[in-house]
């Protein structure tokens, strides 16, 4: 009996640790702050910059996390309706078009952390940052994706996903 609790116990606590790395989505994360990958490395930032970077991202972050678990709810939900056997084309539609409005809800407060970040730099900062291709995403082409594959042209493959940092 204490072993099949114990095994239990186990397994819940697991699931909750990786409900955690679920719930914070595909990329590379909160990490450090400032990305290693990011313009914002290259920009000499003051001690008072990397403070108030720091909390306008804690900020987000904080102000975002239930935006991001109702993206892995809806995500959870898309999959286990496809999962059926016979999947409900209208509940399948409607559940993509609500992850659709969340994903968008979400692009359009990082980018509205990204124009509160750069309010903290100087304009020769915004200049050379602007140099770099910060916010342009990653892969290849104009747009920062592979041209025709996924949403919004950013391929299938390593993305900026949905973490905070500042490699978007």
């Amino acid at each position: 009996m204490k072993k099949i609790v114990l095994v239990l116990t186990a397994a819940v606590l697991g699931l909750l640790l990786a409900s955690q790395a679920f719930a914070w989505g595909p990329g590379p994360g909160r990490g450090n702050g400032l990305c290693r990958n990011a313009g914002l490395t290259q920009l000499n930032l003051t001690d008072s910059q990397k403070t108030k970077i720091e909390a306008i991202q804690d900020a987000h972050y904080k102000a975002t996390r239930p935006l991001r678990e109702k993206i892995f709810d809806k995500s959870v939900e898309l999959r286990r309706l496809w999962l059926q056997t016979n999947p409900d084309r209208n509940k399948v539609t409607a559940a993509q078009k609500e992850l659709r409005t969340l994903r968008d809800e979400m692009e359009d407060r990082k980018t509205a952390l990204k124009f509160d970040i750069r309010k903290v730099l100087t304009a020769k900062q915004n200049e050379k940052l602007a140099n770099t291709g910060w916010g342009r995403g990653s892969g290849f082409g104009p747009r920062g994706g592979m041209r025709g594959h996924g949403r919004h042209g950013r391929g299938h493959g390593p993305g900026p996903g949905l973490g905070m940092g500042m490699c978007f």
